[in-house]
């Protein structure tokens, strides 16, 4: 029989999709620009805006931010690389 001590802050760890990096605002002047560049795995996407409840404040932050996030790809995209931040938390 084994037994784990835990810390109590282990015991509420939240487990997301992905890990990611935003890497700053996409300043580009087009029609479907805009958003914030994030690299997950190898593939740079964009985003558009963040879930209610996440903890990053991007008008306070340092680029890049390290994230853990749950996301898809867009249903309506305009140049392919857009996703949805379904929920996303800043790492420590």
């Amino acid at each position: 029989m084994f037994i784990r001590c835990t810390n109590s802050s282990d015991t509420h760890t939240e487990l997301y999709n992905s890990d990611g990096t935003i890497t700053g605002y996409d300043m580009r002047e087009c029609a479907c620009c805009g958003g914030w560049f994030i690299v997950i795995g190898d593939t740079t996407y964009r985003f558009y805006e963040l879930p209610k409840g996440s903890n990053i404040f991007f008008e306070l932050e340092t680029y890049p931010i390290e994230v853990k996030l749950d996301w898809k790809k867009s249903p309506t995209p305009c140049m392919g690389d857009e996703i949805v931040v379904e929920r996303i938390k800043k790492k420590y």
